[in-house]
């Protein structure tokens, strides 16, 4: 199920009625991207003049409360929409029409490394600064990364802030490989007997010029659709319908997490047990998703202060800077590197370094961390759905000065914390189950005649961090930005 060459699609959403006409159609992007910026310009704004209560601010409840729940739901259901729909490209590319970029990002920070470094980064200054009961600082959040994707952009050719330093980017990269859908090729000889390539290299304008003139770029990203293999660095664009002279993209349905035990070696990324990045990036995903959901618990707080009377810390930063270590490297690295010294006795890699039996595993971590992140932030949008509601009422009432939209109801809020439970528990039982079954696939490929025992270790490891989340969600969690006055 999970190796071998996949079988050609029965099913293609392009080819579907309504919605395949919707997606092909020129503009699509571009009509997503326009609503996306005139969201974040109501958020902007509300977040930097509209009140400075959390919960009575656009800015805070729509960022932590809808758009990451919202955003791990598209991504289970369909595939990276929040890159399709990403405003900051749609500025980044009106922008470059005044000035194109001429340079290629530096051949020794290529990879995965500096957005890893961003994306644990954007997680500890969340915890830090309390950025969910800070409307300003999360419009100026927002602010920054409009002017970050366009300072980058602007200086280097491609996608190069999508591709190597975006943390929502790399974060929906981890978890667009649940994706039910991807996008690839409906026939492989019409590829195989095209001369230009048009998907990656852009489509050219028909007649003569003096210079060559692209009428539609292809992927930016540089994967090449025959070789593609899965949702990773695929932002969805869809760039390569539009170029394709041929008419042979597709977005096809596929086993969601078939694509993390594929050892073959894909277009733009090359073979996944060679990427340390990579498995860096599966490793901060799924332990940043513990780290996340834990330290809105009471024994969080519990450790911090034990923490910070053993170290003599007056400030929060070191104390919770020992835990981000604690969680995000001492504890990957004792679990993982137990894992990778017991399964490699099994392995055909048995000689080689033990980074090597790490590397090739580590894709098996992410189906749990979806599953850990589905039940955190799904445990945030159920409990504080409704407040949208309210909120967006206040702020036509700070905007126009009365209540066009009615008076706020703040008692509206969302589900009781306790019917969520049931929820977050299954979720967490689905995301380990899928990382059970992700680490017998690679490991009936690397140790086929004793895939069970290889496995073994690794299904340990992964029952136990299922368990740790479990315990976590079973604690009363910080409503953190819902609480609402009166």
């Amino acid at each position: 199920m999970f190796s071998g060459e996949k079988p050609r699609a029965r099913m293609d959403v392009l080819r579907l009625p309504v919605i395949g006409p919707m997606l092909r159609w020129r503009h699509a992007r571009t009509t997503l991207q326009l609503l996306a910026l005139g969201v974040a310009a109501v958020l902007v704004l509300h977040g930097l003049f509209g009140p400075d209560l959390a919960p009575t601010n656009l800015a805070t409840v729509v960022t932590w409360v809808h758009y990451r729940g919202l955003l791990v739901v598209a991504l289970l259901a369909a595939g990276n929409l929040f890159c399709t729909g990403c405003p900051f490209v749609l500025v980044r590319d009106v922008a470059r029409r005044a000035r194109a970029p001429r340079r290629l990002w530096p051949a020794w920070l290529r990879g995965k490394w500096v957005g890893i470094a961003l994306f644990a980064g954007v997680l500890f200054a969340y915890e830090l600064f309390d950025l969910w009961a800070l409307p300003r600082a999360t419009a100026w959040l927002v602010v920054g990364y409009f002017g970050a994707a366009l300072a980058i952009d602007l200086a280097f050719k491609g996608a190069t802030f999508c591709k190597h330093l975006c943390p929502i980017g790399q974060f929906s990269f981890a978890a667009s490989t649940l994706s039910p859908l991807e996008v690839g090729i409906r026939d492989r000889d019409v590829c195989a007997a095209c001369r230009t390539a048009d998907c990656i290299a852009g489509r050219r304008a028909p007649v003569p010029a003096p210079a060559p003139v692209i009428v539609q770029r292809g992927c930016e990203l540089g994967l090449f659709l025959p070789s593609k293999v899965g949702n990773l660095d695929c932002t969805f664009c869809l760039d390569c319908v539009q170029a394709c002279p041929h008419d042979n993209v597709a977005i096809t349905a596929r086993v969601p997490g078939a694509e993390l035990a594929d050892d073959r070696w894909r277009s733009g990324i090359g073979r996944l047990a060679a990427r340390p990045d990579m498995a860096a990036l599966a490793v901060l995903f799924t332990f940043g998703a513990l780290l996340n959901a834990f330290a809105m618990t009471g024994p969080a707080f519990e450790v911090q202060r034990v923490l910070a009377g053993a170290l003599g810390a007056g400030r929060e930063a070191p104390v919770l800077a020992l835990l981000f270590v604690g969680f995000l490297v001492v504890a990957p690295l004792v679990l993982l590197g137990a894992a990778a010294a017991v399964s490699r006795g099994g392995s055909t890699y048995a000689a080689a370094p033990l980074a090597r039996e790490l590397l090739q595993y580590a894709p098996a971590l992410v189906p749990l961390g979806v599953g850990i992140w589905l039940a955190h932030y799904g445990f945030h949008l159920l409990t504080g759905f409704v407040t949208i509601v309210p909120v967006t009422q206040s702020a036509v009432v700070d905007a126009l000065g009365w209540a066009a939209l009615g008076t706020p109801r703040w008692g509206w809020a969302g589900l009781q914390p306790g019917s969520v439970l049931p929820l977050q528990i299954g979720f967490v039982i689905l995301g380990t189950a899928g990382a059970l079954a992700v680490a017998h696939a690679i490991a009936e490929r690397a140790a086929p005649a004793h895939a069970r025992r290889a496995a073994a270790p690794w299904a340990v490891v992964l029952i136990v961090l299922g368990a740790a989340a479990l315990w976590i969600f079973a604690q009363p969690m910080d409503m953190r930005g819902v609480e609402f006055p009166g």
